[in-house]
């Protein structure tokens, strides 16, 4: 697949919302998968770099979403997982989210990586390497996102790029702020890079 544009983000309309994998849109075209923490800034990262307000749903209440929110623009779909290791939330109902977010890692076909968005003040808590276990179970690329990277100073910011790529052997990080509107070209650019190439295409298509 070419590189992204930015027409390619700002084509991105709502498909459905499936609260369980039973739920899941057909697998069609490539996708890519957002996951982070409750309150990490998510749904601001998707509207920031699709150039739309309420695409994702947005909330002051850590927790609120609680299905995979599929967007599509006719080549490409994104889908919005649920925030994680929100302390509020009952047990009963984390358990369900891992259930949904595990389940659809593993069956998922068509996914061709995650944008994993962290708090660049607080990158890889518990559950963002929970996350990247998963992930990794499935051989999926991923791309660390660190969001309100306005919030730290400069030499904080380069602090946590390099101790964040050399945490995470093989994935690709850049800051982003939604705020401010910084690091979009270089998500998007890195978005790009989990999608796969012809080559790949025709390697992974049946003989």
């Amino acid at each position: 697949m070419a590189a992204l544009t930015p027409d390619d983000f700002r084509t991105m309309r709502f498909l459905l919302s499936a609260p369980n994998v039973s739920a899941l849109p057909a697998d069609g075209a490539p996708e890519i998968a957002f996951a982070g923490r409750s309150n990490a800034g998510k749904s601001s990262a998707i509207n920031t770099l699709c150039q739309q307000k309420a695409l994702a749903r947005t909330s002051k209440t850590p927790g609120r979403t609680q299905a995979i929110n599929f967007f599509d623009n006719g080549t490409l779909r994104f889908a919005d997982l649920p925030g994680y290791g929100f302390a509020r939330v009952p047990p009963k109902v984390k358990a369900q989210w891992a259930a949904l977010i595990e389940g659809y890692l593993a069956q998922r076909e068509a996914l061709t990586g995650i944008v994993l968005i962290m708090d660049a003040r607080r990158p890889l808590l518990e559950f963002d390497q929970q996350m990247i276990h998963w992930g990794g179970e499935y051989g999926l690329a991923f791309h660390l996102l660190l969001t309100k990277a306005d919030k730290l100073a400069r030499n904080q910011q380069v602090n946590v790029l390099r101790q964040t790529r050399q945490a995470i052997e093989g994935a690709s990080v850049s800051l982003f702020s939604a705020t401010k509107g910084t690091g979009v070209d270089e998500a998007r650019r890195a978005i790009s890079e989990l999608l796969p190439t012809p080559d790949d295409r025709a390697l992974s298509a049946p003989g």
